[in-house]
């Protein structure tokens, strides 16, 4: 019975100690465990702020507005003009306005640097036969590029339409035909009719023509007074559209270019909105500047 006893205590003893053995493992187990976990979480955490402040770098770099563009406007070709009373070769002058003086009348707002007319005027008298009267006016007008308004060219052309309409409006015109042109800068009309004045019938030419930046209005009239003949239309709309061809290699020689008169550029296919609102070039043209540069009207008044 004893040493049955001492079997059953030490087999109790046995069994305590394996269980303690376990028990002890376990707890040797669970700090590892706790400390692979506690690394596992802060390697996570670190990727996770790194990737946070990536993040917030970038959408930080998206929010901010970027740096806009200042506007930007194509330069004018042409920067001066030249003295409209030298425009014309004395041999064109002479076939024009036979008896004119050497030199024609300045404009009296004249602006080298945006506008400039002159005017030659010519009476050839045959005594009882009356006499042969002829008028000639030559009006520059240049635009500069400009932010708001757009680019010089487009103003031009923008102008250009306007002269032409504007010589179309004459008021008591009659017989009006407007007759495109080639080969006369960038784009060219002229406009003719025929004005019935107390001294007699007046035939009346009006040439518009574009090169670059600049508009020229060419106006030329004739009349047979005192019974003389009245001149030939078809003989002076080709007298006025060799006169503004000279004019066109005036300016582009002003500027440094060919003396040619021939097409320089194209019209601006779509001026821009800015444009069209406005038709003054680097200054704003006055009413007497304005007035000055629609020959159409001032011809109606001169004769």
């Amino acid at each position: 019975m004893q040493r049955a006893a001492q079997r059953d205590d030490r087999a109790q003893r046995q069994t305590r100690g394996k269980r303690l053995s376990r028990v002890l493992v376990c707890a040797a187990a669970v700090p590892a465990v706790l400390i692979t976990a506690a690394c596992s979480s802060d390697s996570g955490d670190s990727k996770s702020k790194g990737a946070d402040s990536s993040a917030q770098q970038s959408a930080g770099s998206s929010a901010k507005p970027s740096a806009s563009a200042s506007p930007t406007v194509q330069a004018a070709a042409y920067q001066k003009l030249p003295a409209a009373c030298a425009v014309l070769s004395k041999k064109t002058l002479a076939d024009l306005v036979p008896n004119a003086a050497t030199s024609g009348k300045k404009g009296t707002s004249d602006d080298p640097s945006s506008r400039a007319s002159c005017s030659w005027s010519s009476l050839d008298n045959n005594g009882v036969k009356g006499s042969q009267f002829r008028w000639l006016n030559v009006s520059l007008l240049r635009f500069d590029s400009d932010t708001a308004r757009g680019a010089g060219d487009a103003q031009a052309h923008t102008y250009f339409g306007q002269q032409v309409k504007d010589a179309e409006a004459v008021n008591g015109a009659k017989n009006t035909k407007e007759i495109p042109l080639s080969g006369t800068g960038a784009e060219a009309t002229a406009v003719r009719y025929d004005l019935k004045k107390k001294e007699g019938l007046f035939k009346q030419q009006t040439v518009v023509a574009r090169v670059e930046n600049v508009v020229i209005t060419l106006d030329y009239n004739g009349a047979g007074l005192a019974g003389e003949k009245t001149p030939d239309a078809d003989d002076l709309t080709k007298a006025a559209q060799q006169a503004v061809k000279e004019v066109v290699g005036s300016v582009s020689s002003a500027n440094g270019g060919s003396s040619s008169g021939g097409s320089s550029s194209k019209a601006p296919a779509s001026p821009s909105q800015s444009a069209s609102k406005s038709a003054s070039p680097s200054k704003s043209p006055s009413k007497s500047a304005s007035s000055s540069a629609s020959p159409s009207k001032s011809t109606a008044r001169k004769n």
